[in-house]
């Protein structure tokens, strides 16, 4: 048995299960962390984890590649050399048979559905650290693929593997950074993960712009082989880096994770790093008390299930809500009569504004609270798509309706960045339980990456010229999913701002409505009090090992 001393009392742990941790004198402990928690200030929080928001923006820089790849594919299949690489010759023109485009598109998708389920199902087991480490080693082999693909059905192969490491990367880099830093910058460092989505999309728009005057293979041979940029350097930084503590009190090593929440904290502005292991037992614990697994199947059983559909939901509404559309600024601009190679700039921009976007959001946050911005967010873009449905009515000979389309899809990309992009990657950290954090995460991703499969099909029939051909009419489609949307936000979606994860255990366990999270007040972090045969619904079997 070893002890771990703070300031209010002392903690003792069996090393070999947590499970008989005596906590019950302690509960002054866990409430002075908590009330730490709630009165730290953002500066106090950037000085006392300096080192863990190092760390968490490292991890995050991983989305980079996720983003990149999945805006470069689509603007590929108007490169003329890769269309001829990889296309067919019919009326005197090169181009990649629709099926094709189709197939490449969900290929990235569908491998970063196995790349979730598959990377977790190890992580638990072996950290974030080594799991992230094997997927940057995977994507720099994976690349050659891409790079030096001499045909579509490589290429095709190569999309899938990419996805693999990919998918994994979207789901570390909120997890990562909802585990290693406190309450107040949780909401920062986790919609910084959207910010370097953002400017993966970015990148390959500026590197595709920056090649597209050549005519040979490298045309689309180097935006693939800039990937490389990445995976190197990160790997060498993630070798170092620490893990999550969270990750070491669920697996029983206190020692360890005490060790690494002081590399995690700053080694000149104190922080009581015993006690604050202890509230982390403390909440690991209390969830054991109403669901001992840990596997995918558990995130659908007792108050988890609540926890999972609101995680994946936080992240369906951004497909659902934005679909396709901004794929189809560049569209609009030519129809206004914009030179092709002025409107791909335009659309560049449209990528370039997420990040004041999320840079409002930020400032939005400490005076809002995530689900008025979520909710304010939808209704906004309510509004804007059924202006743009009514502007599609005016006449074709109209010249001024598709200018003012394209600007209105400028604006919905703004609301959209500022409130449902940035708050959604907060939201799906929050929710969910410490234990089955990962999970519930790779839940939510997945249940995004199925509807941009779907979204993948649908659109190109809605909004081609050839087909639906709905121009700005689309609006009043995505006014009405939005709308179902914001019926679903009012009375499902909590707010979890400035609650710690204890704090938020408790009030799933008490089942608290939606709308009444923001008011709640938490009466004791005690446990004995907090789980009772009510609330549980089962009976607690051995009040000894209760904390």
């Amino acid at each position: 048995m070893s002890e771990l001393k703070s300031e209010n009392g002392h903690i003792e742990f069996s090393t070999d299960d947590t499970r008989r941790a005596v906590l019950a004198p302690t509960i002054e402990d866990v409430t002075g962390v908590t009330e730490q928690e709630h009165q730290m200030t953002l500066w106090q929080g950037m000085k006392s984890y300096s080192r863990a928001v190092f760390w968490s923006a490292t991890v995050s820089m991983t989305i980079v590649m996720d983003g990149y790849d999945t805006s470069l594919l689509g603007s590929l299949f108007a490169v003329p050399s890769f269309k001829e690489k990889f296309g067919d010759y019919n009326d005197g023109v090169w181009g990649l048979p629709a099926s094709w485009q189709t197939a490449l598109s969900m290929m990235v998708s569908i491998g970063s559905l196995f790349g979730i389920l598959i990377g977790f199902h190890f992580t638990e087991r072996f950290g974030y650290r080594r799991i992230m480490f094997v997927g940057l080693v995977a994507a720099t082999g994976f690349i050659f693929m891409l790079v030096l693909a001499p045909n579509r059905t490589v290429l095709l192969v190569g999309e899938l593997l990419m996805g693999l490491p990919n998918g994994l990367f979207g789901v570390m880099g909120p997890t990562y950074a909802s585990e290693v830093c406190p309450v107040v910058l949780r909401g920062y460092l986790t919609s910084y993960v959207y910010m370097c989505f953002i400017f993966g999309q970015v990148l390959a728009q500026g590197v595709l712009k920056a090649s597209q005057a050549r005519t040979d293979d490298w045309a689309w041979r180097i935006p693939f082989a800039i990937q490389w940029v990445w995976p190197i350097p990160l790997s060498i930084l993630l070798y170092f880096a620490p893990e999550s503590p969270w990750w070491y009190v669920r697996r029983g090593k206190i020692d360890e994770a005490e060790k690494s929440l002081k590399r995690l904290t700053s080694t000149t502005i104190k922080v009581d790093i015993p006690a604050t292991v202890a509230m982390m037992v403390h909440t690991t614990e209390m969830e054991k008390q109403f669901q001992e697994g840990t596997s995918y199947w558990d995130c659908f059983k007792g108050i988890d299930l609540r926890r999972t559909e609101i995680s994946c939901m936080s992240l369906v509404i951004q497909s659902v809500s934005l679909g396709k559309i901004l794929a189809f600024a560049i569209y609009f601009f030519e129809l206004a009569g914009v030179p092709t190679s002025a409107a791909f700039s335009l659309g560049i921009g449209q990528y370039a504004i997420g990040f004041v976007a999320v840079w409002t959001a930020w400032f939005l946050m400490p005076h809002v609270g995530r689900r008025a911005i979520y909710m304010y967010g939808l209704v906004i873009m309510i509004i804007l798509y059924l202006v743009m449905g009514f502007v599609s009515l005016a006449p074709t000979t109209n010249i001024a309706t598709p200018w003012v389309t394209a600007s209105l899809l400028y604006v919905i990309v703004f609301v959209y960045d500022a409130s449902i992009g940035a708050i959604g990657w907060c939201l799906i950290g929050e929710v969910s339980s410490s234990r089955l954090r990962g999970r519930t995460i790779g839940l939510s991703r997945n249940s995004f990456h199925l509807c941009a499969i779907i979204n993948s099909v649908i659109y190109p029939y809605i909004l081609n010229a050839n087909a639906g051909n709905w121009k700005g009419k689309v609006g009043f489609f995505l006014a009405g999913l939005s709308f179902l949307c914001l019926v679903w936000t009012y009375f499902r979606l909590p707010e979890t701002q400035g609650r710690t994860y204890e704090e938020l255990d408790i009030m799933f366990i008490k089942k608290v409505s939606a709308r009444q999270f923001s008011k709640y007040q938490i009466e004791t972090l005690d446990i004995n009090h907090i789980v009772d045969n009510e609330t549980r619904g089962v009976e607690v079997k051995d009040k000894k090992d209760s904390l």
